[in-house]
């Protein structure tokens, strides 16, 4: 049995479930929220196009290479982004966890240390990761400080990383979390998520 094959994750407050072509209206809806294909340091496809972006992610999936997700908030069930592993290497086990967009109404919210936390627990219980990372553009520092908040440490910046959906070349920020270290984020993260929740 493949340890990355789909799987479906949730709890109280968050249903991960394996993305799927039947997701496309769902995502269009949540991109329309804010108009997030406008930030250009972010991945969200823009209008239209929510259907080749789950193609690619499908045929990453297919590669081996990535476990993309739908985020459905668990009391509404409404689907209100996306998520994924990537550069998921089984020989370690190490992976990495981005592409993460939500609609605006939820944003800075308890969804996202929720939908985390739960990545991070099966990536580190279920698939044995010895690390986890991140990466994120320099100039969003909403997600530098989301990323810091869970507990994940700052490697370094890997400059002229890759390209912006405007071309613009991108410096990359890098984070981590240990498996060693994984102990206390959760407890960390338990704790936030029940303030968070609790309002």
């Amino acid at each position: 049995m493949n340890p990355f094959a789909p799987i479906r994750l949730q709890d109280d407050y968050v249903v991960l479930e394996p993305l799927s072509l039947d997701h496309v209206p769902a995502l269009e809806a949540a991109a329309a929220d804010g108009e997030l294909w406008n930030l250009t340091v972010t991945s969200v496809p823009p209008p239209g196009q929510a259907r080749d972006y789950v193609e690619k992610a499908l045929q990453g999936q297919a590669d081996g290479l990535m476990l993309p997700f739908a985020v459905r908030e668990a009391s509404s069930g409404e689907i209100v982004g996306s998520t994924r592993y990537y550069e998921i290497d089984p020989a370690l086990p190490r992976l990495a966890i981005g592409y993460t967009w939500y609609a605006k109404r939820w944003q800075k919210t308890h969804l996202n240390t929720a939908c985390k936390r739960l990545l991070l627990e099966h990536a580190f219980e279920t698939l044995g990761c010895v690390a986890v990372a991140f990466h994120t553009d320099e100039r969003n520092e909403d997600s530098q400080r989301a990323i810091e908040r869970l507990g994940a440490q700052r490697e370094g910046v890997l400059r002229a990383h890759r390209r912006r959906t405007d071309g613009s070349l991108r410096n990359t920020v890098c984070f981590s979390i240990l498996a060693d270290e994984w102990p206390n984020v959760a407890n960390w993260l338990g704790m936030r998520l029940n303030r968070l929740a609790a309002g």
